[in-house]
């Protein structure tokens, strides 16, 4: 792979958030780059690694400038989640995301534009952003979204052990008693969680897409939204946290002008019927749709 990567740290709140930049070894700075968000438990490193692995580090090599956000807290971004957090996913959806965005321009003077692309719950946190703002409408050129849904309706056995029981009531346990969710030493997830951004989480699951905040009506502005054309990834064999069903509904909640759907099984032609995280890190990833995300790219600006 002819790629470099670094880290640029943003001063945000006593602290910094980590954004890595994943750049081909000729990296043409004017075309729009590409952004990445991580989903609930976890960090930048769903999209990339140090060896080049991840779908960050495959655009990179096909000639994307990309970067990876770590929000506050987690990953490389500090300071690190702890006892007396009380920051969540509202700062991320109203102060992280513009500030981050703006940074990327300001890197990519030639560039007007920033294409957005999440996993999970960052989908989520990416589209009330978008929602909420008219210059992130107007500048942000795309949005792709793998496994994203904002609220969970599918009814099973798993969904019943994974959500209602574990993440709706014994992870906020857990968490009034440490003062934050430790998801990785529990073996949760990759990453943490603060007291808010669980709760809130929980409550735009289970409900309205309401801000818990200041109460901005999310599901409102998304019906007046000027959205970029957008890309919802789903994976067949993902059965709770973003089961296709609900990755639909989640389309029709937006209300987007412009958007397509994929779901990867293998009755559509694809080698898996990939699971919530495996779409993004299954080895066979880079032969099957890797190379699908790259034209999509590759369909707006060459």
């Amino acid at each position: 792979m002819n790629i470099q990567q670094k880290s640029y740290h943003i001063p945000y709140k006593h602290g910094h958030l980590h954004l890595r930049q994943i750049v081909p070894v000729q990296a043409d700075m004017s075309k729009p780059p590409i952004l990445m968000l991580h989903g609930a438990m976890s960090n930048g490193r769903v999209f990339y690694s140090d060896s080049g692995k991840g779908l960050g580090c495959y655009l990179a090599d096909a000639g994307y400038v990309v970067y990876v956000l770590d929000t506050q807290g987690r990953g490389l971004s500090e300071p690190k989640l702890a006892r007396g957090f009380k920051f969540g996913q509202g700062e991320v959806i109203r102060e992280q995301l513009p500030l981050i965005q703006q940074y990327i321009l300001s890197l990519h003077p030639k560039a007007t534009t920033v294409h957005w692309c999440a996993h999970s719950w960052g989908g989520v946190l990416m589209a009330s952003a978008l929602a909420r703002y008219e210059d992130l409408q107007q500048s942000v050129a795309s949005l792709v979204t793998f496994g994203s849904k904002r609220r969970i309706e599918v009814k099973s056995l798993q969904k019943w052990l994974t959500v209602d029981l574990v993440w709706n009531n014994i992870a906020p346990f857990i968490a009034w008693k440490s003062g934050y969710l430790p998801a990785d030493k529990l073996k949760m997830g990759m990453d943490n969680e603060s007291r808010s951004s669980l709760r809130q989480t929980i409550e735009w699951v289970r409900g309205q897409w309401v801000d818990s905040d200041d109460g901005f009506d999310y599901g409102y502005a998304a019906k007046q939204a000027n959205w970029p054309k957008s890309w919802f990834i789903a994976g067949k064999g993902d059965k709770v946290l973003g089961n296709p069903a609900d990755v639909e509904r989640m389309i029709k909640e937006c209300h987007i002008q412009q958007v397509d759907y994929t779901l990867l099984s293998k009755k559509q032609g694809f080698r898996h019927d990939y699971d919530h995280g495996g779409m993004l890190t299954h080895k066979d990833a880079v032969e099957d749709h890797f190379p699908r995300v790259r034209d999509w790219y590759r369909s707006f600006n060459g």
